[in-house]
């Protein structure tokens, strides 16, 4: 039997005693109900092959193909490799807190990673910052008036510098794409603030000025928001990106992950 285990202030959770390739729907249930309200949860020793990896996705919902990067082969297109080399210079893919693809008319709800290779552990760890928690500590004022607005969230935003890298080797778009979305959700009845730092370039309501968008940073990354996942082989981490931010951290060495993003 799977056993889910909270980690502190119930900020993502891991879960044992389950092997992907072989979920009962009871099991599947419980996968997709703690998703949901812990934001992110883990999977330790799950070694899977690019087929039971997608199988499982599929589980979850429909795989998309990512508009910025070309996919693992043409058999697995949604499978998208994120790489770190010991010869890169720049910061890694993702170091700076996001959403993925907010930039899009209709963002990958969740996002999975498979750990393919990894420096030792608590080097080159993910760090993930829970938007209900968030929400819930936002001021009154703050609340009321992010609940009337609608943010602009571009792929040429600030986290775009730390795709130069991979989009060198296999980028397949060039042109900036562009969506709003409202900045508060609603899932499952309990809000979350949805604003990616790493595309938000600015307000539908031209009124609003940059101290609205510093504030709004600064508050969605307080560390008592955040939980530190250490990585190793073999590893999936999967996490809802309307309730979750997260960013990868400065190292340098080698390290392998195939993400699949889903609708």
């Amino acid at each position: 039997m799977i056993k889910i285990i909270p980690n502190k202030k119930n900020i993502s959770a891991e879960i044992k005693n389950c092997d992907l390739r072989k979920l009962t729907n009871s099991e599947l249930k419980k996968i997709k109900s703690s998703l949901v309200k812990y934001g992110m949860i883990f999977f330790k020793n799950q070694n899977l092959s690019s087929k039971a990896y997608i199988t499982f996705a599929k589980k979850i919902g429909k795989p998309a193909k990512y508009p910025r990067l070309k996919g693992l082969n043409k058999k697995y297109p949604e499978i998208t490799v994120v790489q770190r080399k010991a010869t890169d210079k720049g910061p890694s893919f993702g170091e700076q807190f996001h959403t993925d693809s907010s930039y899009t008319k209709k963002p990958p709800r969740f996002t999975m990673l498979l750990s393919k290779k990894v420096p030792k552990p608590g080097k080159a760890n993910t760090e993930f910052s829970s938007q209900y928690s968030a929400y819930k500590k936002l001021p009154k004022k703050y609340k009321n008036k992010l609940n009337k607005l609608a943010g602009i969230f571009s792929s040429n935003g600030p986290i775009a510098v730390t795709t130069i890298e991979r989009s060198q080797e296999k980028g397949k778009l060039k042109k900036e794409l562009k969506a709003k979305h409202k900045l508060i959700k609603s899932i499952n009845g309990n809000k979350t603030i949805y604003c990616s730092p790493g595309h938000l370039i600015g307000f539908t309501n031209k009124d609003e000025n940059k101290d609205l968008k510093k504030f709004l940073f600064q508050h969605q990354i307080k560390k008592q928001f955040q939980y530190s996942l250490k990585w190793q082989k073999n590893q999936v981490a999967i996490w809802d990106n309307r309730s979750m931010l997260h960013q990868a951290t400065p190292f340098k060495g080698n390290r392998i992950m195939h993400r699949i993003t889903i609708l």
